[in-house]
């Protein structure tokens, strides 16, 4: 295969994202949340392992005339913001205003936030929180706390999305990369089996949700607060 095929192929394994949304749509719309969220943590892997390939490969060079960049961001709108959005609030799980309240701040927020060109920090994380609402949505999925408490996370998250904190990328922020990503992978495993098992309490995939969670929330400020010596925070 040339260089220029599997830059491409690169492209199509991207656009693979797009089917995958759907089936999760369909999913929701059927109210089969468990479903859904396996269909979007099959999305998650894939997101998670195109931009390696897209690096690898040189698509930019090997396959310049798609922009592999607005394709992923096209593709996580759906898959991070859109349907988890959708989940929320047709779920029951916020109501009355609350559930109002947070399609309105994910969907809105999000959309803005996609397109800042300032998204990106010098070591390849995120400036702000990336608006992996599909990561947070499952979790309360799964713990179901308050719907107050929910309300407020949401808000909170939203707000620090247009903030100098910092987010670790899993692959790219090569600081703590070594704990980082098989933390970033035990969610994803914690993750599939929470949905696997339809969320059933007390599994103990809700406390590994919840430890994972808070590590890759927490860990890019924590690196703020502790710059390693010659790098900036």
């Amino acid at each position: 295969m040339t260089p220029q095929m599997k830059a491409l192929s690169v492209h199509l394994f991207t656009g693979t994202g797009a089917v995958l949304s759907m089936l999760a749509m369909l999913a929701a719309v059927d109210a089969k949340w468990s479903l859904m969220f396996l269909w979007l943590v099959v999305a998650l892997i894939v997101d998670g392992v195109d931009g390696p390939l897209a690096r690898h490969f040189h698509v930019k060079t090997m396959w310049p005339t798609y922009d592999g960049v607005l394709l992923d961001l096209i593709i996580d709108y759906l898959t991070y913001v859109f349907i988890p959005a959708f989940a929320l609030f047709q779920s029951g799980l916020l109501p009355g205003w609350t559930g109002w309240c947070a399609i309105i701040v994910i969907t809105y927020a999000s959309v803005i936030y996609f397109a800042d060109t300032r998204m990106k920090t010098t070591d390849k994380s995120f400036a702000g929180f990336p608006a992996c609402w599909n990561m947070v949505v499952l979790v309360l999925f799964a713990l179901e706390p308050n719907f107050y408490l929910m309300t407020g996370i949401i808000v909170v998250l939203a707000a620090t999305m247009f903030t100098n904190l910092k987010f670790v990328h899993p692959v790219r922020t090569e600081r703590w990369r070594r704990v980082t990503l098989p933390v970033a992978l035990a969610w994803v495993a914690f993750a599939g089996r929470a949905a696997w098992v339809d969320f059933a309490e007390g599994d103990i995939a809700h406390w590994g949700l919840a430890l994972t969670s808070l590590y890759l929330l927490l860990a890019g400020v924590a690196q703020q607060l502790f710059p390693a010596r010659g790098l900036p925070a």
